[in-house]
């Protein structure tokens, strides 16, 4: 698999998490979704979800399962968040790496493929679900209203850098999806 069809996500929405609607997730047959946390599904700089993320959480838990997989080591913050929307989830995931991934599809008992993979990072969320075969969903971040809208250089660097490998990231419609 080449660097551009690995950091190319299968669809990007225009918008936050809150954005994937159930349509959307039986219009890919998906039956279960990985998520990420941080900038994700909350701030970095917050600790608990917000109404709207426990609205989605329980609306979308409906139709799929759902596991939280988090690079980050905090089991106070991330096993908070997975506790209060009643979540099981992995931390510490090491992303790319396909390892804590591969288990929550193993305790999902789902093919990979019918899984979404859904994060706001290219080089972590979206490379390590096209390494496993899922199908990868790219969202903006969710970031605190306090905190400057251009300040982030990390992910600003992997699009531009994931476009000079051939990936288009920058969505021209709501939702692109790869060909």
């Amino acid at each position: 698999m080449t660097w551009n069809n690995l950091l190319q996500p299968d669809l990007i929405l225009h918008g936050s998490v809150l954005r994937l609607t159930k349509k959307i997730i039986q219009q890919y047959g998906l039956k279960g979704l990985v998520l990420d946390v941080d900038e994700t599904l909350v701030p970095f700089t917050v600790g608990t979800p917000s109404p709207e993320l426990r609205q989605w959480v329980e609306e979308i838990r409906m139709n799929v399962d759902l596991w939280l997989v988090s690079n980050n080591l905090s089991e106070s913050r991330i096993g908070s968040i997975a506790r209060s929307l009643n979540l099981p989830y992995y931390l510490g995931a090491a992303k790319p790496s396909r390892r804590k991934i591969r288990a929550a599809l193993q305790s999902m008992d789902l093919p990979a493929h019918q899984v979404g993979m859904v994060g706001d990072r290219l080089f972590t969320d979206v490379l390590a679900g096209n390494r496993l075969g899922m199908f990868t969903i790219l969202v903006e971040p969710i970031i605190h209203p306090d905190a400057a809208l251009r300040s982030h250089p990390v992910r600003n660097f992997e699009v531009w850098f994931s476009e000079i490998l051939g990936a288009s990231i920058t969505p021209k419609q709501n939702t692109i999806h790869k060909k």
